[in-house]
């Protein structure tokens, strides 16, 4: 599994009247497929975010929109970025993940974070806790998902989750891969090094040099080769003469803005140079524009990294 050039769907207000909302997202996935995309990737969550707009503007269920997406695609790999550990049981998301796998054919992706926004926490019911304990919950969730997803029968007691010989079927694979996201170099670090297959890395473009030794040296730390682990960044892309909406401050140095080909040579120059395997872009300033995830795809094609 690799995500050299992925797409994530972060925001479903297109100005579009309820009925008409799926199909913008439909037909955005088609055309990432067919502009070789290997990815897409929804957001999981129940609010739309600070930045993006309101909390009652359209906000779209991951699993269930990813499933219906997996009917309408053929080769794109489906995730999240990233699914919010604290909404769902784990033993329950093992068995969403293994049910996407089966619908799609193989092409689920278990993107995976501690889960971060309270608001939405609050107002929902869903346990906030402490920093720390997010991080705890989501080692437990780990170790219980990743047997689960193997076809091992986890019993596990922690302070957080309890199993009992847990049964996971149907399955279609092996192995489901697992992408941590997030920029923590002291917990999602070593987490990833320790449990994951893919940590897409969501930091300014300017400190990735920087969180690629600290990575390594967790990978050094219970001797995982770092190869092994693959690396993605988010990124934002404004482009050149395309309608868009003011959202306020840039996110962060994570922003790439140009016509397609100039957006593609810096993401060549700032994420790829310096050693990061893929990257992850989403276009919410533009809503949905029909042809310009296609223009984006076409223009990225020829600077991505070789496969190995």
């Amino acid at each position: 599994m690799t995500i050299r050039l992925g797409l994530q769907i972060p925001n479903f207000s297109y100005g579009t009247p309820v009925a008409e909302l799926f199909a913008a997202v439909t037909a955005q996935t088609r055309e990432a497929e067919a502009a070789g995309f290997d990815t897409v990737l929804l957001m999981d969550h129940f609010y739309q975010l600070p930045g993006l707009g309101e909390p009652d503007e359209p906000m779209l269920e991951a699993y269930t929109g990813l499933a219906a997406l997996a009917a309408s695609t053929e080769r794109v790999q489906l995730s999240t970025l990233v699914t919010g550990n604290t909404y769902r049981n784990p033993t329950l998301l093992a068995k969403m993940i293994t049910t996407l796998d089966v619908i799609s054919g193989g092409r689920a992706v278990l993107g995976l974070g501690a889960g971060w926004f309270e608001l939405e926490h609050r107002q929902l019911g869903y346990e906030f806790g402490t920093f720390t304990e997010r991080f705890e919950k989501l080692e437990e969730s780990l170790q219980i998902i990743i047997p689960m997803i193997h076809g091992e029968r986890p019993t596990f007691s922690g302070t957080w989750y309890q199993t009992e010989n847990a049964v996971n079927e149907p399955r279609l694979r092996a192995h489901i891969p697992v992408m941590l996201g997030g920029s923590g170099e002291k917990k999602t670090f070593r987490l990833a090094a320790r449990y994951a297959d893919h940590l897409n890395i969501i930091a300014p473009m300017d400190d990735l040099p920087a969180k690629l030794l600290v990575l390594q040296q967790r990978c050094a730390e219970i001797d995982r080769e770092p190869a092994t682990l693959a690396t993605s960044t988010l990124l934002t892309a404004i482009v050149d003469g395309v309608p868009s909406r003011d959202m306020g401050e840039a996110h962060g140095g994570r922003v790439v803005t140009g016509a397609p080909e100039e957006i593609a040579q810096q993401i060549k120059a700032r994420v790829f140079d310096v050693g990061i395997g893929g990257v992850v872009v989403n276009l919410p300033t533009h809503g949905y524009v029909p042809g310009l995830v296609t223009e984006l795809g076409h223009a990225l094609a020829p600077v991505l990294p070789p496969t190995e």
